[in-house]
């Protein structure tokens, strides 16, 4: 029930970053409603897809697909009177992507795949939507800037499953992965967290 609920508001904290970026646009509510659902359900359709499930997950519980659609339309409406947007996106995305990468790194493990699996297909989870949200409304995606994006999903989920592995039992192992993530995102945001420049890929001047 405690991983029910965290998708959920996944889900949520997804649907607002689709929103408010799609807003940029002076898009109608219909397409920014549309953007928000494929910004919270982009990710765990893409896993389902290449995990060749029997039905994608928001279509077999349509409680996520709704989720989505009030969500949307509530920041639709919530978004005009916020003032510090982009801080709201970057705090709304951190936590989208924290609980997408853990859940779904769980969900694989749980599904007899093996670990090394169960941790890219939680990272995929976990960046794709934003990927597609940010491409959709014409902005650059998160997960090409220097500072640390990919990386605490990815360490995130390694956590994840070195805990499962050794502490199966204790039922907050999930709570601990995705808090991994979100503070390095937000020391990512404030901080500028990012790689040397060595490990850092540049383009020679001609």
């Amino acid at each position: 029930m405690l991983l029910y609920v965290l998708g959920m508001f996944g889900i949520a904290a997804f649907a607002i970053t689709g929103v408010i970026s799609a807003g940029r646009r002076n898009m109608d509510i219909f397409s920014i409603v549309l953007l928000g659902m494929v910004a919270s359900l982009g990710g765990g359709t893409i896993r389902d897809v290449v995990l060749r499930m029997d039905a994608v997950y928001w279509v077999e519980d349509t409680s996520y697909l709704w989720i989505a659609i009030v969500s949307s339309m509530f920041a639709f409406f919530a978004v005009r009177v916020i003032e510090h947007r982009q801080q709201v996106f970057h705090y709304a995305d951190s936590f989208g992507l924290a609980l997408f990468t853990i859940l779904a790194t769980e969900r694989v493990l749980t599904l007899g795949f093996s670990p090394i699996i169960a941790i890219i297909m939680g990272v995929i989870t976990g960046v794709a939507g934003g990927i597609i949200r940010d491409l959709l409304s014409d902005r650059a995606p998160l997960i090409l800037g220097k500072e640390f994006y990919a990386t605490p999903a990815f360490l995130g989920a390694i956590l994840m499953v070195l805990l499962e592995q050794n502490l199966r039992w204790h039922e907050y192992n999930s709570i601990y992965a995705a808090f991994l993530i979100f503070i390095l995102r937000i020391l990512a945001i404030h901080k500028g967290l990012y790689y040397p420049s060595w490990l850092l890929f540049k383009k020679r001047d001609s």
